[in-house]
């Protein structure tokens, strides 16, 4: 299987939010921790920013997410560490369990290195055993949980609750 990571277009719009929306019904089947929606306008803000990715199976979008280069309202010591962010990772329900992860994984220590970052950090909701313990046996740390000063250029479903931060060194 030959995944590929790249860039989303503008024209992928449609494609993402299919797999956002995919993603959110998922997530109220497997537990009580969901994703509220997103907004269209941050995530094209996002995709002409270069931070918004796709990743290709075949040539067909099979899963996305995006990252930051700093988080200082998620993680408050994200100026003091360099690292990069994970955020949003919603996979086709066709391809669940092939786990995408590694590769998002690798393709992310490969831009630490290149960007002299020593960190790749996710988040997650509290008490998502399930998902905590798939990124933990992917090589990431848990470090704290963690409430969170909700912001409006954040996502919903931050506004309220707590948060699992995870960490893995490059």
């Amino acid at each position: 299987m030959e995944i590929k990571i790249a860039n989303t277009q503008a024209q992928d719009i449609e494609t993402i939010f299919a797999l956002y929306d995919d993603a959110i019904a998922y997530q109220k089947k497997v537990g009580n921790n969901h994703w509220l929606g997103f907004e269209r306008a941050k995530v094209a803000k996002e995709i002409a920013e270069y931070t918004h990715y796709k990743i290709l199976s075949e040539g067909k979008i099979v899963a996305t997410f995006c990252i930051t280069r700093t988080d200082p309202v998620i993680w408050q010591d994200s100026d003091d560490k360099l690292a990069i962010y994970i955020h949003r990772i919603a996979t086709s329900a066709s391809f669940r369990g092939n786990n995408l992860l590694k590769h998002i994984v690798n393709w992310a220590r490969d831009f630490a290195k290149t960007n002299h970052f020593s960190f790749i950090r996710m988040d997650t909701g509290d008490g998502n055993e399930r998902l905590i313990n798939y990124y933990i046996q992917n090589g990431f740390t848990l470090i704290r949980s963690t409430t969170i000063n909700f912001t409006p250029e954040l996502p919903a479903h931050y506004s309220g609750g707590t948060f699992a931060l995870l960490e893995m060194s490059v």
